[in-house]
């Protein structure tokens, strides 16, 4: 990791946490999900830099080390479209390759649908092609104890997290989102109560990477982390025509609980999703969870590098 160059950015008047390695003329900007960080691509970021590629990642905005937002409850993903596209201003880069992850991919389709021109190809990990508003995550369909309706809910995550150190949260995020069912809890459960606190980390995810996360969400607590997504997913996000016509790869792991979302698997395995999405190839990894760039880094890696060398 002592090739990976840390800084601020100054990104529409917040300073953002930004990690580079790399000096190939061909840009590759990594998208981090929740309960992810740039340190999500540590693995990606080393990889594309030794294949001759300039790697960027940052924290978003209130997560990490970077800037909260002056108002952190009305933060949506617009802000976090409009950080990425103010990003490649402010490092003189013209053009990317974006990969997002979990609710990363977000902000990717959402710039390579209102920026085509400054998006070289589209590559995300366990979401398909959705775009924030009420015809992307229905709330409608998912059941009621699930993490994403809990958490959409103002003060109920924190009364949850405020249970316990941010060390044990991450940990039993980590731990819950590795299966391949969705987290739903009980009428009288929160989602931390799914953890048998004996559990242990899943082998790929040591104690040392769970110290990382901690002292990063230490930094930042979970106030804009919630907002964004849990809070303004719903909240429509202006785009009338969406439709990604770079080339794009969506990689999904076979037991990603994603998968199971209330029709996800026809979205994607009868190609719907290829109606937004014209130029793209879909992937399963058979062994693959939510977290599959940090499970199986090398395959992911390979993945990304073939799928760059084509575009």
């Amino acid at each position: 990791m002592e090739k990976i160059q840390h800084s601020h950015v100054q990104v529409r008047g917040l300073k953002l946490h930004v990690v580079q390695t790399g000096t190939g003329p061909k840009v590759v900007l990594f998208l981090h999900g929740f309960p992810e960080i740039w340190y999500s691509w540590r693995h990606q970021m080393i990889a594309m830099a030794n294949a001759g590629y300039r790697a960027v990642a940052f924290d978003f905005r209130g997560y990490g080390l970077s800037d909260h937002p002056p108002e952190p409850e009305r933060a949506n993903f617009n802000d976090l479209a409009d950080d990425v596209v103010a990003l490649l201003d402010s490092l003189a880069i013209d053009k990317a390759f974006l990969v997002g992850k979990d609710f990363g991919a977000f902000p990717a389709f959402m710039v390579a649908v209102t920026h085509s021109e400054r998006v070289l190809g589209v590559i995300t990990l366990g979401v398909p092609f959705l775009i924030p508003g009420p015809l992307g995550v229905q709330f409608d369909l998912l059941p009621k104890g699930y993490y994403v309706i809990r958490w959409a809910e103002p003060g109920r995550a924190e009364a949850d997290f405020g249970r316990f150190d941010v060390k044990t949260v991450v940990r039993n995020i980590y731990i819950l989102f590795c299966r391949s069912e969705l987290q739903v809890a009980g009428d009288n459960e929160e989602i931390m109560d799914l953890v048998d606190p004996s559990t242990p980390l899943p082998p790929w995810f040591t104690e040392e990477d769970l110290d990382v996360y901690a002292t990063l969400y230490q930094n930042s607590g979970f106030r804009t982390a919630l907002q964004v997504p849990y809070r303004c997913m719903q909240l429509d996000c202006g785009i009338t025509n969406p439709k990604v016509i770079a080339p794009s790869l969506l990689i999904m792991g076979e037991k990603d609980y994603v998968m199971k979302s209330p029709g996800m698997e026809d979205y994607i395995r009868k190609g719907i999703v290829k109606q937004f999405m014209p130029n793209l190839d879909i992937i399963f990894m058979s062994e693959g969870n939510h977290f599959v760039q940090e499970q199986l880094p090398e395959q992911v890696n390979e993945l990304i590098l073939s799928f760059l060398t084509k575009n």
